[in-house]
């Protein structure tokens, strides 16, 4: 019995898809994924919590335990000062896969390097990478301007984008390797070693937790490089030999709101990168800020792939629970200065007492101190020990709210520039009745008054006259004392009797 016409056509459509199954799975994994450089060799196997550990409570993030991460290796850090939050195994080396392109993209931002409209061209040496690599995808021989070349190598993890930003950094890979070694030295990196700009496996090529997030705190005070981190999706213009299109990032899911029934998306997330391979497992750097300015910096090695990004929501979490952002005046507020007023009303109910309010001074840039609560609260209690306070008026009555009567002067604790503010009175305190004119106020009477001399009267011609009349008298009782006793003298004087002469 013959087969049936159509059902040929379905077992000859059955079998060219067969065929053709594994050059579209090859082609899926060179341009789909955008976080594996290579997944050849090794084994890869998803890490599990603990049986025993407590149940993470997302309500309570500050309780976070090691044990509750899938992460082999994590740090967490504050950005600002570099100071470790949170650990786990920090200093095991790991291998660190894409992530080592933070520093290849950051080496290509280096100041007095390549110019940002650049146009370079793909080369064959740049194309030698393994055929399961992420890629962006380019062709050899194909140009682009270098700043497109560094968003479209952290979105799609390309690595051959990797190695063009070498060779056009370094005049070669071998070169551009031996610069990110001296880079990561710089940047206090203690147990780290790079063999590529890619983050191929190799057993030689491989970092810390520690360290990581060492280079990705250097990398994210860098203004350019924040905003490629935080890119996730990029559109790619036309080249000589592909049309536009636009490149999606691996961290799509932690950055993008707008995928819907996203349980991974983080609102305070800032990039960085992703990463994989089967020696590395899931990694993710991490940067996150919330509304009150605290920007954290966070490294998971070795996690699932879903862990990836619940590890690096805990970890965040966690620090902002244990740090706090403050400007100067909001520091200032929790503990304001209150001075003791003198000649205020006997119907003051304060009895006198000023409390200064503060605000910038005109031109003055605003600081913010992130630091523990605990911290905080101590630079609080011990304001003076970190600012600089002059009056410009003394503490007399009347006082009118909001008059400037000083200034504050804030010296950051890490050598910044210092901040200035204006002093002002909290409210208004009246004047007592018949109270004593100040030193201040009569020196403004004196030469407020336009007469320089003070008008004719009585009085003070009298007073003028009082040191003449004074005198006068005084010239007369001497006078008059001193010819009595001349009198007096004469009168003892013995007549002559009897006394002859010839």
């Amino acid at each position: 019995m013959g087969m049936e016409p159509w059902l040929k056509k379905r077992l000859a459509g059955f079998g060219m898809a067969l065929l053709l199954c594994p050059l579209l799975l090859a082609s899926w994994a060179r341009q789909g994924s955008a976080e594996a450089e290579s997944s050849s060799g090794g084994e890869y196997i998803a890490p599990r919590l603990p049986a025993d550990a407590d149940p993470y409570d997302p309500e309570h993030p500050e309780l976070l335990q090691p044990e509750q991460l899938y992460a082999k290796s994590a740090i967490l850090i504050e950005a600002e000062s570099g100071d470790v939050i949170f650990e786990k195994e920090a200093d095991e080396r790991m291998y660190p896969a894409s992530t080592t392109k933070v520093l290849t993209v950051l080496l290509g931002l280096g100041e007095g390097g390549v110019d940002a409209e650049e146009i370079v061209t793909m080369s064959g040496t740049a194309m030698d990478i393994p055929e399961d690599s992420s890629v962006i995808p380019m062709q050899e021989g194909e140009t682009i301007k270098f700043k497109d070349l560094l968003f479209a190598t952290m979105v799609r993890s390309g690595n051959e984008g990797a190695n063009l930003i070498a060779e056009t950094v370094a005049g070669n890979i071998n070169d551009f390797v031996w610069l990110m070694n001296q880079e990561a030295v710089r940047y206090g990196c203690t147990d780290t070693h790079f063999m590529n700009p890619s983050g191929l496996h190799n057993n030689d090529h491989f970092t810390t937790a520690r360290d990581m997030g060492k280079i990705a705190r250097a990398a994210m005070q860098n203004k350019t490089f924040q905003e490629i981190a935080k890119t996730y999706t990029y559109s790619l213009p036309k080249s000589n030999l592909k049309k536009a299109r636009v490149l999606v990032s691996g961290s799509d899911a932690l950055l993008n709101p707008n995928i819907e029934d996203n349980e991974y998306y983080y609102r305070y997330a800032k990039g960085v990168k992703t990463g994989f391979h089967n020696f590395a497992g899931y990694c993710y750097i991490g940067a996150a800020r919330n509304e009150e300015g605290v920007e954290l910096i966070s490294v998971v090695f070795y996690t699932t792939r879903s862990g990836r990004w619940t590890d690096t929501k805990k970890l965040m979490e966690y620090g902002f629970s244990q740090y706090v952002s403050m400007t100067p005046a909001q520091l200032y507020n929790q503990n304001p200065i209150v001075v003791e007023t003198a000649g205020f009303s006997m119907a003051d109910g304060d009895l006198g007492r000023l409390p200064l309010t503060i605000r910038p001074a005109a031109g003055a840039q605003e600081v913010s101190i992130v630091a523990t609560r605990a911290e905080l609260e101590a630079r609080s209690r011990n304001l003076r020990q970190t600012v600089l306070i002059e009056y410009t008026r003394d503490f007399t009555a009347p006082i009118e709210r909001g008059e400037v009567v000083g200034a504050l002067t804030y010296y950051p604790m890490d050598g910044g520039a210092p901040v200035a503010y204006d002093l002002l009175a909290g409210r208004s305190i009246e004047r007592r009745m018949n109270a004593p004119k100040t030193l201040n106020e009569i020196v403004e009477e004196v030469y407020g008054d336009p007469n320089p001399f003070p008008p004719f009267t009585i009085e003070l011609l009298a007073l003028a006259l009082l040191p003449l009349m004074g005198g006068w008298i005084l010239v007369r009782v001497l006078g008059r004392a001193f010819r009595r006793a001349g009198r007096r003298r004469k009168g003892r004087i013995p007549k002559p009797e009897n006394r002859y002469f010839r």
